[in-house]
């Protein structure tokens, strides 16, 4: 469930709200990369800090916890909520850092493929002139390499057929 900016701002701190706040349309473009990674580990910070209080206060109504302290009355339903807002913030705060980096690795492969289309058009010219016709065409080549000796398949069971006589022999002596 979303929250609006009302409900974010009566939920948390000023601390907690400036840095949600600032993971909202406007101000998340003005952000450069290190500022998107210093507030994904403060709002990471701060959903961990609620989801432990949560998690505290459910264990608690249960009856599996005992009492954490007097600071932080309630139920688990503020906690979850708070976890709530922190983790939307996060996830558009990510989703913007997954689009600053998709936009730098097209860019990165725009510039590589305009410098290989220049050094291919390069490759085109011709930068040497050819030395024309020589006196003499040289050594002649030879041909093709060893050739291949097959062995024809009649011969390969001959051979497999005298091993298996030969074996039958040895099991029909006396021991």
């Amino acid at each position: 469930m979303s929250y609006s900016n009302k409900d974010e701002q009566r939920l948390l701190s000023h601390e907690e709200y400036e840095a949600v706040n600032s993971a909202h349309h406007p101000a998340i473009y003005s952000l450069d990369k290190d500022g998107l990674r210093n507030l994904t580990l403060r709002l990471e910070s701060y959903r961990d800090k609620a989801q432990t209080f949560a998690r505290q206060k459910r264990r608690e109504a249960k009856g599996t916890a005992d009492k954490r302290g007097k600071s932080f009355p309630g139920t688990a339903d503020q906690p979850a909520r708070r976890k709530q807002v922190f983790a939307q913030a996060l996830k558009r705060v990510k989703k913007e850092r997954a689009r600053l980096h998709n936009l730098e690795a097209r860019t990165a492969n725009v510039d590589a493929a305009h410098r290989a289309l220049a050094l291919h058009r390069a490759s085109q010219f011709v930068h040497h002139p050819d030395a024309g016709p020589t006196a003499n065409p040289g050594q002649k080549a030879k041909g093709g390499g060893p050739k291949r000796v097959r062995t024809p398949g009649a011969k390969v069971g001959s051979i497999l057929k005298a091993n298996a006589r030969a074996q039958a022999k040895r099991d029909q002596r006396p021991n």
